[in-house]
């Protein structure tokens, strides 16, 4: 059974998380009465994609197995070792993105199990083709999570504004990269890092370098759009702006992962955000800021304490001809 949960890799579920970016900044419009209903159909989306991840995760293993042996962490998955065969991998896999998909279409919005769906095959393409591609192997997976964050919304069917999908996007190409740099200073030349990934041979530390600054300087630069973005068909029920006030903790941040990829210390995104406590930090004290500036409205309310919302300063005023 342990080598069964292995294969599932569950402290990989943290990623699913993207599942409550747009819901976070949509719940606030959702009716009172029906905010639990919401947060219940989240819960199932993300339930679903934890489900469609582990399918990926165990489809991945048993087609990779033979260069997961040649890395030095990888070689301990239970398909790379030999504790569990890759044709059972694959009927894992199957079990789980039907289970996932099922329970998509029983409870959530007819798109959701379409789009849980549509993540696993990019992520079956990506692991057949698109992995051994340059540049685009980093693309497929900062899409993969674009989709998370997309179904969440879905879920409660509330608008997500294109510029979150837009920091989704470039945030995750910045992990990845970084993911990239951290892989290739595990082995000791790049011969042997190709082994394991192809890409490897011609990810080079300074192009990896440039990719992640760049990735990270239109990541941040996304987030700032957002936090300044006035279109009305996107407008949430929250004083947007002031999270423009929170970029000293998001450059942080960002810097900060940078810095541990550079060092090589840590092997990779996943081990930076369990391990790294100034990391785990800025991320728990940036999210208490966000949930207090979003539910701010909600919070009064439910106290008695009502609170407008700042208008935006290009907003029309109309004149009064009584």
């Amino acid at each position: 059974m342990r080598d069964y949960i292995q294969l599932l890799r569950p402290r990989h579920w943290i990623k699913n998380f993207a599942v409550l970016a747009g819901p976070i900044f949509g719940l606030p419009a959702v009716a009172p009465q029906e905010m639990l209903g919401a947060a219940g159909k989240v819960g199932i989306a993300f339930l679903c994609f934890c489900l469609a991840s582990s399918a990926s995760y165990a489809l991945n293993d048993a087609l990779d197995w033979k260069a997961d042996a040649h890395h030095p962490q990888k070689r301990n998955r239970p398909v790379a070792r030999g504790a569990i065969s890759p044709a059972t991998a694959v009927v894992v896999a199957i079990v789980l993105i039907v289970l996932a998909v099922s329970i998509a279409s029983l409870t959530l919005q007819a798109s959701c199990p379409r789009m849980i769906a549509g993540y696993f095959a990019l992520i079956v393409l990506y692991s057949l083709a698109l992995k051994r591609r340059i540049i685009l192997d980093v693309i497929v997976i900062a899409v993969g999570f674009v989709i998370r964050a997309s179904t969440g919304a879905q879920a409660i069917d509330v608008p997500i504004s294109p510029w979150l999908v837009a920091c989704t996007f470039t945030i995750c190409m910045f992990l990845a990269f970084g993911k990239r740099r951290c892989e290739l200073a595990a082995f000791e030349s790049v011969e042997d890092a190709s082994e394991h990934r192809r890409t490897l041979l011609r990810y080079t530390p300074e192009l990896l370098n440039h990719l992640i600054s760049v990735s990270a300087g239109i990541a941040i630069m996304t987030f700032l759009l957002y936090t300044m973005d006035r279109d009305p068909a996107f407008a949430p029920p929250f004083n947007k702006h002031y999270l423009l006030y929170t970029l000293p903790l998001v450059c942080y941040g960002v810097f900060r992962y940078a810095m541990q990829v550079e060092t090589g210390t840590l092997t990779g995104p996943m081990e930076i955000i369990l391990k790294d406590r100034a990391f785990q930090a800025t991320i728990l004290l940036w999210t208490v800021i966000l949930m207090a500036i979003v539910y701010e409205r909600p919070l009064k309310r439910l106290v008695g304490v009502e609170t407008e919302i700042v208008a935006p300063a290009d907003a029309g005023i109309e004149e009064n001809h009584g």
